[in-house]
């Protein structure tokens, strides 16, 4: 630990995972005193898209349910290791992690469920000849190659029609005109998951929602150290100049000021010239809305939440710090609506045990293939929430269509009340809406940019977690370019946080390589047999 920067100060806007992690890793690795951080966050809470709300008389919120491995995801369960669990100060959050996962096994049975409410075998990928083919052609392409094209700018209409496509584009959220270098990023880095796609059997989960299991304990750590949260307050501007590093002997970007507003009043920081700042760049859940069991959620934009603004700003005065016009613009093809359910019963966990063979916890995901929204949805092991009570049970949905006509409803998704959309996915399983949902809350919720960062891109759109013009600012987000990784991860954000930290200290550690599984010969003759199955 380097005791020279312990009156160094940090700044970070935002208060996502990607934030948290690098003031972590500042504490940990960089030498840095806790109470010279501060984290803004326009939110009332911290961690970004890692949240959890409501409550069991009103039902509870959660944007997303994230699905984790435990030998690939270096960088997090590395970071973990050092975050005591809120259950037990001697167990870390790594440690608890693998233990709930021993214990808690996913194997799928009913991976994908068809229009006649039949289990479909999912062990047979669907694949012809020419689809081998062309998925052979689009992971072995370069990137450079790929350039800023779309999925199905590589592959015929019957590729989108296997159940290959159905299952690996519900695991990660993909469509068809999102980029082709994410898809084959994600096609290495998870390929010693393709042989057992239909099964989940590699996906591991946490104890709680990400919020109760991560966030909090993480925060509880970084407090007990000093640092600073300031929630409800929007950095709104940074004033920059050009200083010359005496390293490179050239002029870069030096961060002078910080403003920004909070309780309706504007404050300036003064940024000192050893001083560093971390932004989160871009947000895949800016411009949320929720919805009720009576009301759809309103249809907001970033103009509505203003969280691309400063960025925008930033990459208007400088080269290097990328382009979110590239991932901001096409609301159409970047956004979907998630759904969580409350539960008074167990009725319907009762069916849906019965009727896929996976008691809940085990199953990890179930597509409804037919739907017209094209819905998945996951029971969770329960509680789901830390103050969940016993007679609770609570689920996550989300639909990866939802501005088409529902099957049962006649409506899109996107104009459906929580009950519309409860009543959609009884007429899918076949089951009595009186009985299983008879005592059921149902939140949903719109995401404009929920897959923004899939959007076709080419590298230089995002900037690198420290940009080559940059000396005090680094980038630590969903939008910066990371060789290899994927985005849509928990692992990205604070991989990020990571690779900036070190840098701007020049931290003398290894970072966590990435795991090449796909260069093992194991795997990749599992994964070409499979293909053939």
């Amino acid at each position: 630990m380097n005791t020279n920067n312990k009156d160094k100060k940090a700044y970070f806007i935002g208060g996502g995972i990607g934030s948290l992690s690098g003031a972590a890793f500042l504490i940990r690795d960089g030498g840095f005193a806790g109470n010279n951080i501060t984290v803004y966050e326009s939110l009332p809470v911290l961690g970004g898209s890692l949240d959890a709300g409501g409550n069991p008389e009103d039902g509870y919120t959660l944007r997303g349910s994230r699905m984790f491995t435990l030998n690939i995801y270096e960088c997090t369960w590395e970071l973990f290791k050092s975050i005591p669990s809120l259950s037990d100060p001697n167990t870390s959050v790594t440690e608890e992690t693998i233990a709930f996962n021993n214990k808690v096994k996913s194997h799928s049975k009913a991976r994908l469920i068809d229009k006649n409410r039949a289990i479909v075998d999912s062990s047979k990928l669907g694949f012809s000849m020419s689809d081998r083919t062309e998925l052979l052609k689009l992971s072995e392409a370069s990137e450079e190659k790929l350039g800023n094209s779309a999925i199905y700018d590589w592959f015929s209409p019957s590729f989108f029609e296997t159940n290959f496509w159905f299952m690996w584009r519900t695991s990660f959220a993909f469509s068809p005109w999102h980029s082709a270098v994410e898809f084959k990023r994600y096609l290495h880095r998870f390929m010693q998951e393709f042989p057992n796609v239909e099964t989940m059997t590699g996906v591991k989960r946490t104890v709680y929602n990400q919020y109760d299991s991560m966030i909090l304990p993480l925060k509880v750590w970084l407090k007990s150290h000093g640092v600073n949260f300031k929630t409800g307050s929007t950095v709104t501007d940074i004033d920059t100049t050009y200083a010359l590093d005496p390293k490179t002997e050239t002029e870069k970007v030096v961060v002078k000021k910080l403003m920004y507003d909070t309780a309706g009043h504007s404050e300036t920081v003064i940024i000192n010239e050893d001083d560093l700042v971390f932004y989160q760049n871009g947000s895949m859940t800016d411009a949320s809305s929720y919805g009720s069991m009576t009301r759809a959620p309103k249809h907001f934009t970033k103009k509505d939440s203003q969280g691309w603004v400063l960025w925008e700003k930033l990459a208007s005065r400088y080269p290097g710090f990328g382009r979110p016009e590239v991932f901001n613009t096409n609301i159409a093809e970047s956004f979907w609506e998630s759904f969580t359910v409350t539960l008074k019963d167990t009725a319907f966990f009762d069916q849906m045990e019965q009727f896929s063979g996976n008691k809940a916890g085990t199953g990890s995901q179930v597509t409804l293939k037919d739907s017209n929204w094209f819905m998945s949805f996951s029971l969770n092991e329960q509680p789901h929430y830390k103050d969940q009570p016993d007679h609770v049970q609570v689920f996550f949905t989300y639909g990866l269509h939802p501005d088409r006509v529902g099957n049962f409803v006649g409506k899109p998704m996107t104009e459906c009340s929580g009950e519309d959309i409860l009543r959609e996915l009884c007429g899918h399983l076949k089951f009595d809406y009186d009985i299983v949902f008879a005592n059921a809350i149902c939140i949903p919720c719109r995401m404009p940019y929920i897959t923004s960062m899939f959007m076709p891109r080419l590298k230089t759109d995002r900037p690198l977690p420290v940009p080559k013009n940059s000396k005090n600012l680094a980038f630590i987000s969903q939008f910066v370019e990371i060789p290899d990784d994927v985005v849509f991860t928990v692992e990205y954000s604070v991989r990020a946080a990571q690779m900036a930290v070190y840098q701007l200290l020049d931290i003398d550690l290894e970072i966590p390589p990435i795991t090449k599984f796909d260069k093992t010969l194991k795997v990749e003759l599992q994964t070409v047999a499979k293909a053939f199955h």
